[in-house]
């Protein structure tokens, strides 16, 4: 009896092993299907998440853009408020000076009516203008002719220059002639020529005379004269005080001034050159208040 337990006992195992086994197996197939399934949808789920990121970094991208734009729009906008408030403040200025322009109109228009009265006669005062230069021009020419002609005899042409500038005659005279050598004492060889100036002066009482002085650049220091400043001073008051105590010419038709060592005539590197702008010019021209007449309206002849 035992031994038929045992027997029936093998073969209900067996019978159980083989029946398990199959399902086993049918498990195993279908968790391989399951797995499969499930590495299909995680791989698309991978997929998936990669196209969102990649949109995600899209939109950050244009985020950081959207926010530069913006940033560049406020700056221009501040940029813009900047010359607003600028243009405000022109504009308030222009105001302000259109105010006193039209205070000052109001009390220009006076002198703008009586200068309108006195250029009725335009026509009139532009030819005594041009009568009034042609006659200065004729006179200077005429001045600068005597002048030649008196101080030509006796007297070396490199030491003496006559011009007519302008409205203006002038004559230079050069240092060896008036002067002792880097002296400002007055020579004897100068009165030649300063009596005969002083003669053409004498006849033409209406012109005044300025007495220049020039130097070269070479410098000098001694316990009477400091500088080159000092020693063109010296010497054109020398000039003047000969005129006046020596030849009779009225001290209130002088002038002197000293030049130094600037306004060269030609280059101080040379001796010709550093001669040549050592020099004393007198220049004769017409007193102011004549000028002054002549620009004046008041004085104008009444039109015919």
């Amino acid at each position: 009896m035992k031994k038929i337990f045992v027997i029936a006992f093998v073969l209900i195992v067996g019978l159980t092993s083989c029946v398990s086994k199959k399902k086993y197996q049918e498990i195993q197939t279908s968790s391989a299907e399951q797995l499969s399934q499930r590495d299909q949808t995680i791989s698309l789920n991978n997929q998936e998440l990669n196209r969102y990121a990649e949109r995600l970094a899209t939109c950050e991208r244009r985020e950081a853009t959207i926010a530069s734009q913006f940033e560049a729009a406020n700056t221009r906008i501040k940029s813009m408020d900047d010359q607003i408030a600028d243009l405000k403040q022109q504009r308030d200025r222009q105001m302000t000076q259109v105010g006193d322009l039209t205070v000052l109109s109001q009390g220009a228009n006076a002198n703008i009516g009586n200068t309108l009265k006195q250029l009725e006669g335009k026509d009139q005062y532009i030819r005594l203008l041009q009568n009034a230069k042609s006659k200065a021009d004729s006179i200077n020419l005429a001045l600068a002719v005597n002048l030649k002609q008196v101080l030509r005899e006796g007297i070396n042409d490199q030491d003496v220059e006559i011009k007519v500038d302008k409205t203006v005659v002038y004559i230079n005279l050069s240092d060896k002639m008036l002067y002792k050598s880097g002296s400002y004492q007055i020579t004897d060889r100068a009165g030649e020529v300063l009596s005969k100036i002083a003669a053409i002066a004498k006849s033409r009482p209406n012109l005044d005379l300025m007495v220049e002085g020039y130097t070269d650049n070479v410098a000098i220091n001694t316990p009477l004269v400091k500088d080159n400043w000092d020693l063109s001073v010296l010497r054109a008051t020398a000039v003047v005080k000969a005129l006046q105590n020596q030849y009779g010419i009225d001290p209130n038709r002088l002038v002197a001034a000293g030049r130094g060592q600037y306004n060269t005539l030609a280059d101080n590197a040379t001796a010709e050159g550093r001669s040549t702008n050592r020099r004393t010019r007198i220049i004769l021209l017409p007193k102011l208040n004549q000028f002054y007449d002549l620009l004046d309206p008041a004085k104008m002849p009444a039109t015919k």
